[in-house]
């Protein structure tokens, strides 16, 4: 059966590939949309932004996006309104004059800090509570409705995080954009901005550091480990800060945020590898307040102050924006992986299931029902449903869908929503979240946005995904791929550096490369396609160039 690619409402949706690259799982179909709609649904006002929400939809497993506008999100024209009129009613609509003093509130007195205090003091700490109590359950001495009530305890839970995981953006991303859109208005680039917020993330290196004091502790030990057995028993140290590391880790998925992605718990050769490799050495801290000092001097003088505090917002956001998802997403996303493979284990043995993966086809009211006896879906069903969704995997998305929407002029809405409105607009643009369409881009050199200052010459290893990486990449080589995630922590501490086809300069493969200090071009248009697995590659990040500077490599 062909793909229909139908936009799933009216409207502009926008493809999103940073987060599900297509067959998406029942239960990831569920939690997304419902979770993205609500946390901004209730923040968006709170901000002052005047926007409805952020509508997410899976059109053929894919992730489309499409922001709701405040007034006739259902009916969208793509003429937009005289702009006398859209004056008229943004300044005496009840709820836009809501949205106005909100978003006064927000740029006078920006709320960002207090938040990310109470994520460190109060947030945090609960959140990893409940995941370690979760995590603790023995699933083995569960019966089945033991079980049962296990999933729905992780699927409320789940529920709750990632609506929190997306409130938190308004506190991570808003000081971040803030930064840029006043940036802008200096005459500064953005990649030069957020070159200044080079090691302000400790959430983003801490799991290097931590493999390294594994590492340092096996080296002491005088050990050449072969598998993490070895690596425990080489001194009590080695094994205190392996079973540390694996207790606040190995239930996060890695290598993407689907439920079908693996947790890095059941990857023992790649923590190995990680543990093994040198590494990267990360920012020099020193190196971004430089930064900041050349850019403050082109400032005019009277915005020095403005541009201190922006700074020093972002800074602190930083963290918090990598620190939010492993917590908020891809620890509980783990859990749950976790607790429904012990289902398909159950079902499989029993028969009714052709295949333990096939349990990852049940949506979240037939995931319980089925562990506790419920006779359908059948194990036929079900494995429909398994191949139709590896068919999706395989399927060429449009970057969007449905017609395009008016924009209305900036310049008729009071100040402090058009400032909010470009906020939001310069951060979908930074992500590498905007639009996608435009000619094709067949040869190389590749351009796209550069990370880094030193150019890196090395083996390209294309990949598709993260457990494509780790089993042909070897250490010190370049990685090509789609885009990555923070999931991707583990890849990019054995690389070399990294091309990414997705992506601006906010995206997560560009902060990761930053804050591990990894040559990167990200967002070069038909990176996956231009360059052969194995061609030797130039990454230039100072000229956001990508080229081949040799012959094709066979992967050893």
């Amino acid at each position: 059966m062909a793909a229909e690619f139908q936009p799933p409402g009216p409207g502009r949706w926008q493809l999103d590939r940073s987060h599900f690259t297509g067959g998406t799982t029942p239960i990831m179909l569920w939690l997304l949309p419902a979770s993205v709609e609500a946390a901004y649904r209730e923040q968006w006002p709170l901000l002052g932004i005047p926007a409805e929400t952020l509508s997410v939809a899976f059109v053929e497993g894919f992730m489309y996006t499409r922001l709701r506008p405040l007034v006739l999100p259902d009916r969208p024209s793509v003429k937009a309104p005289p702009t006398v009129l859209l004056k008229i009613v943004s300044r005496l609509h009840p709820e836009f004059r809501r949205r106005t003093r909100a978003a006064r509130r927000t740029l006078e007195t920006s709320p960002a800090p207090a938040v990310i205090e109470q994520w460190r003091s109060s947030i945090r700490p609960r959140l990893v509570a409940r995941n370690l109590a979760l995590q603790d359950v023995d699933l083995g001495s569960l019966d089945d409705q033991g079980l049962a009530d296990h999933v729905t305890e992780i699927l409320t839970h789940l529920r709750s995080t990632f609506e929190e995981h997306f409130r938190l953006h308004g506190y991570d991303l808003g000081p971040i954009g803030l930064l840029l859109l006043a940036g802008g208005e200096w005459g500064l680039s953005s990649t030069d901005l957020l070159a200044t917020l080079a090691g302000a993330s400790p959430s983003t290196v801490e799991p290097r550091e931590a493999l390294g004091r594994i590492r340092a502790a096996v080296t002491a030990a005088g050990v050449q480990p072969t598998n993490l057995s070895e690596v425990a028993s080489a001194s009590p140290e080695a094994a205190a800060e392996l079973r540390s590391y694996l207790r606040q880790r190995g239930s996060v998925l890695y290598a993407g945020y689907d439920l079908d992605s693996p947790t890095l718990g059941e990857a023992p050769a790649v923590v190995l590898a990680s543990i093994l490799s040198g590494g990267t050495s990360g920012p020099d801290p020193d190196e971004a307040d430089k930064a900041a000092a050349v850019l403050r001097n082109q400032v005019p003088e009277a915005d020095r102050v403005r541009f201190d505090g922006l700074l020093a917002d972002a800074r602190e956001a930083m963290d918090l924006r990598d620190d939010n998802g492993p917590i908020t997403a891809e620890w509980p996303c783990g859990l749950l992986r976790l607790a429904m493979l012990e289902a398909g284990r159950r079902l499989a043995s029993s028969g009714r299931l052709q295949d333990p993966a096939h349990v990852f086809e049940l949506d979240r009211y037939e995931l319980p029902a089925v562990v506790t006896g419920a006779p359908e879906p059948g194990a036929d069903d079900l494995a429909t449903r398994a191949a139709n969704r590896a068919h999706q995997k395989t399927l060429d998305p449009p970057a969007t869908l449905g017609e395009a929407e008016a924009q209305p002029p900036l310049d008729a809405l009071p100040e402090p929503l058009a400032t909010t409105v470009s906020l939001v607009l310069t951060v979908i643009a930074e992500l590498g979240m905007g639009e996608l369409d435009g000619p094709p881009v067949d040869r190389l050199p590749l351009t796209g946005t550069g990370i880094g200052t030193e150019p890196f010459v090395g083996v390209a290893r294309v990949a598709e995904n993260a457990d494509e990486a780790f089993d042909r990449l070897e250490p010190g080589e370049i990685l090509v791929t789609r885009t990555t995630s923070p999931a991707y922590n583990m890849v990019l501490t054995l690389v070399g550096g990294l091309v990414t086809a997705e992506g601006g300069p906010m995206s997560h493969a560009a902060v990761l490369s930053r804050e591990l200090g990894i040559p990167a071009v990200v967002g070069a248009p038909d990176a996956m396609s231009s360059i052969a697995d194995g061609d030797r590659i130039e990454v230039d990040p100072r000229a956001g160039r990508v080229r081949v500077v040799g012959g094709t490599c066979p992967a050893e």
